[in-house]
């Protein structure tokens, strides 16, 4: 596959939405309960939505009450980057694609303690979802 990582914002803009760019590229986020995958329930995968890599399974999500699809962890810790993120005034994680370098999201550790005690809390413009035969 391509270096997706050096692809130029004119190709991202013809290949995501507005909204997606926005997100995932100017690293923006969507109005909380507003996303199409906030409240999918249903058995699948969760991609990245700017180049396909597997991400999360909704066996990892969970309702956090925030207004995001909430993973308690990604399919496998490699797929994503964490980078410290001090916008905003205040200190937070970001969480990138590893394969294109979009902004999914963020991770706290606010996420259920019978678990791993984490929330990546995922932005639906960033996520496609498949759903399991």
């Amino acid at each position: 596959m391509d270096d997706l990582k050096n692809k130029t914002n004119d190709y991202w803009k013809k290949n995501l939405s507005p909204e997606q760019y926005h997100i995932m590229r100017e690293k923006g986020t969507e109005p909380a309960f507003s996303g199409a995958l906030y409240n999918n329930h249903k058995t699948g995968m969760y991609m990245c939505a700017a180049c396909g890599k597997p991400l999360f399974s909704s066996k990892t999500k969970f309702d956090s009450g925030s207004g995001w699809p909430s993973f308690d962890d990604p399919i496998n810790k490699q797929n994503v980057i964490l980078k410290d993120d001090d916008s905003l005034e205040m200190h937070r994680t970001e969480v990138l694609c590893r394969r294109c370098g979009s902004h999914l999201g963020h991770v706290f550790n606010d996420g259920p303690k019978e678990t791993t005690g984490l929330r990546y809390c995922i932005n639906s413009a960033a996520l496609n979802f498949k759903p399991q035969k």
